[in-house]
């Protein structure tokens, strides 16, 4: 469906008119939103199926905090008007952000929102709509969906990595989420795991997203070119990068990989190195019951999640005194923030 700045779909419907669509009996519904880099995604939850919203709502995401904060403003005023039509409330809103969000809804670190760092973004939303608003990490909101409705259904202790351009993450421990002393928990991506390794945007060197994110990928491939002196189009990858080199991203070593090259793949079992690496990690504080691999690059997991399995044993302490941690690809697809920040927001016992 072609998407507007702003775009409206009736998802699920019991009758032939939209005009008659009825979820059922129930007044209050709960309203999720996700923000992203470049997009908003807000969400109505069907009450007798939350994992098929009853409608969605579609926003560019600005580059000030007023337009921000006016854009979920209209997100939540246009879903509220949608439940409204249909002889419904919302009871409840949550938002999810990409960034660490302390224990005041703040957000205070999100390279893909700047404008919105350091802003108190749950008391400014509250104040546009008039209603409390729970402000949590993507991440965070992600992981709750798929506990509640995905893939992590009947785990307890869970650990989500999101391997995006970097790398989230979200910890469950005892079926309640961990967010830390200050709101900042679950955030893999910088632990170090190569000292005196790859310069980090953070200003460190050697952080674990700096291998085995989309971004890590990346650096891989224009390592292993550089190594073999593919420089004018040996490797698939650089004839899809026009030929530089340098300009190859994950997506070029994804679609080279798809069509058997060889130097692609070889890039993909060294990014399993090292995803394996952090996972056992976090694998070793935690003991969780299962891990979920999310974030875009989890649609490629068929290039790397079984060489993972394969390889974590190793990195795993005790590996062999109990069954292996399961590994598994994250099940809710690209609605699981919104579907998430909709479920924290509705819910008493999400955090510890």
């Amino acid at each position: 469906m072609p998407i507007s700045m702003f775009s409206v779909a009736l998802v699920r419907c019991c009758g032939t008119s939209a005009a008659l669509c009825s979820v059922s009996l129930v007044t209050d519904l709960h309203l999720g939103i996700d923000v992203g880099g470049t997009k908003i995604l807000g969400v109505i939850l069907d009450p007798s199926d939350p994992r098929e919203p009853i409608a969605v709502r579609r926003s560019a995401t600005p580059d000030t905090v007023d337009h921000v904060v006016d854009s979920l403003r209209d997100v939540i005023e246009f879903l509220r008007a949608d439940a409204g039509r249909r002889g419904h409330t919302v009871s409840t809103i949550g938002i999810g952000v990409p960034g660490v969000v302390d224990r005041g809804g703040v957000l205070r670190g999100a390279p893909n929102l700047l404008c919105a760092v350091d802003q108190p973004l749950k008391d400014r939303v509250e104040q546009a709509v008039g209603s409390p608003v729970l402000v949590e990490n993507d991440a965070n909101c992600a992981l709750w969906a798929e506990a509640e409705l995905g893939v992590g259904q009947g785990a307890l202790d869970i650990v989500m990595v999101a391997l995006g351009t970097g790398i989230g993450g979200a910890v469950m421990v005892d079926g309640r989420l961990r967010v830390g002393a200050h709101g900042f928990a679950g955030e893999p991506g910088h632990m170090v795991v190569c000292r005196d390794g790859v310069l980090c945007p953070c200003g460190r060197r050697g952080c674990w997203e700096r291998y085995a994110s989309g971004a890590g990928l990346a650096w891989l491939a224009q390592q292993a070119v550089g190594r073999a002196g593919e420089t004018s189009g040996a490797s698939r990858m650089v004839e899809l990068a026009g030929g530089d080199p340098s300009a190859i991203r994950g997506e070029h070593v994804t679609a080279a990989a798809d069509e058997g090259d060889g130097t692609a793949l070889a890039v993909f079992e060294q990014f399993a190195e090292w995803v394996a690496v952090g996972i056992g990690s976090l694998i070793n504080i935690l003991d969780p019951d299962l891990v979920i691999i999310g974030g875009g690059l989890v649609d490629q997991s068929h290039h790397y999640l079984d060489r993972v399995r394969e390889l974590l044993p190793a990195e795993v302490l005790g590996a062999g005194a109990h069954r292996p941690t399961p590994i598994a690809a994250a099940s809710m697809g690209p609605m699981a923030g919104a579907i998430g920040a909709a479920l924290l927001a509705s819910t008493q016992r999400r955090f510890r």
